[in-house]
């Protein structure tokens, strides 16, 4: 029960690696807004947890969407304690020169802009109580780049710089912010980063990752438990590779 009295907001929570960590957010004592574009995924999940989560609507590519939640969070819950930013897409792999203009323009809205978006909705109150973890999912990709995911990579490369610079900023203000590098995960995302799910895709994915296998969703929920937890007081700035390996 290492989150007993935490309120916590997980975007992206319905699904994949969201719902990995509000399951154990859940299961640690902490109370979770599932927060999810997909009303009607976030909605079940709360009913299959119980009263500790509560399913909320957002659209973390849109500020006033991103305020509402807020807003709501606060009247369900109180005080946020913990920020997981997990809202994220890809792209299937091509050539740098052929994506598309508004395919662009979208990967960089849920991936970079959310998270600017979140930091002006919720840090001010955490900054005003002196207390507070914000989680960033980022990946193994704005690490070990992957080839023929160059915009996907340099999203989540901007992820990573920005969980650092938040992090010294706000380390006076006592929030720490972290940042967590899944390997390739077994998720609905799993097969637009593939380009096709087959067992000769799987088998060179997997050739990449020493302890060979992908992650999961429950992988990333242990991690980012222990890095929103008090055990973490001293953790700030991090961007932890939870990868089998690949970034060696």
């Amino acid at each position: 029960m290492r989150l007993t009295g935490k309120n916590a907001i997980v975007t992206g929570g319905a699904s994949g690696i969201g719902a990995g960590i509000v399951r154990r957010f859940v299961a640690e004592g902490a109370r979770v807004v599932i927060a999810d574009l997909d009303a009607a995924a976030a909605g079940a999940l709360a009913v299959e947890l119980g009263a500790a989560a509560v399913a909320l609507p957002v659209d973390v590519a849109n500020a006033t969407s991103v305020a509402a939640l807020a807003a709501a969070a606060d009247a369900a819950l109180g005080p946020i304690d913990i920020l997981v930013n997990n809202a994220g897409i890809g792209h299937v792999p091509m050539l740098l020169e052929d994506l598309d203009e508004a395919e662009f323009e979208h990967l960089l809205a849920v991936n970079v802009r959310s998270i600017y978006l979140t930091a002006r909705a919720f840090v001010p109150a955490m900054k005003a109580r002196r207390r507070g973890a914000i989680l960033n999912i980022a990946s193994t990709a704005g690490v070990s780049p992957r080839p023929r995911l160059t915009w996907y990579n340099a999203s989540k490369g901007w992820v990573i710089t920005a969980t650092r610079s938040m992090a010294v900023e706000l380390a006076p203000a006592g929030v720490r912010v972290n940042a967590l590098n899944p390997v390739a995960s077994e998720t609905p995302l799993l097969a637009t980063f593939m380009g096709q799910d087959t067992p000769e895709t799987r088998a060179r994915f997997l050739a990449s990752i020493p302890l060979g296998r992908f992650a999961t969703p429950e992988d990333m929920g242990h991690a980012a438990t222990y890095l929103c937890s008090d055990e973490a007081s001293m953790v700030t700035g991090v961007a932890l590779e939870v990868d089998g390996g690949r970034c060696i």
